[in-house]
């Protein structure tokens, strides 16, 4: 059923839809939440999300570079460094990400069953 408060609206996206479209995508709430701890490199990343592929977390690290989420810093050196960040922005996440986890430590074990039955 459509949302009567928008009924009028031009075809624009809601303030929800706008959010989930920068952070859509199988890791990138991961990434972001891991990175609240500090700085990190890509194989720091990679360890942390271990059903991760090379090419999907370098994938998911570019949008969120390229959405302003997340900066990018590498340093000029061999081997070359390369450090991922919360940007601003991407801190701004901070609360959503928090309650994300709350949510799920309150009710992981009401949604493990389900998950498994399927």
């Amino acid at each position: 059923m459509a949302d009567p408060a928008h009924k009028d609206a031009p075809c624009m996206p809601c303030s929800v839809e706008a959010t989930l479209n920068l952070i859509d995508g199988k890791w990138k709430i991961v990434i972001l939440y891991k990175l609240l701890k500090g700085t990190l490199r890509f194989n720091e990343i990679r360890r942390l999300l271990p059903g991760v592929t090379q090419r999907m977390l370098t994938n998911q690290l570019r949008e969120l570079e390229a959405d302003g989420l997340i900066t990018r810093t590498v340093y000029a050196q061999v081997p070359p460094r390369v450090e991922y960040n919360l940007s601003e922005l991407g801190r701004s996440l901070e609360p959503i990400l928090m309650a994300m986890k709350a949510w799920g430590d309150a009710n992981l074990n009401r949604s493990l069953p389900a998950a498994e039955a399927a």
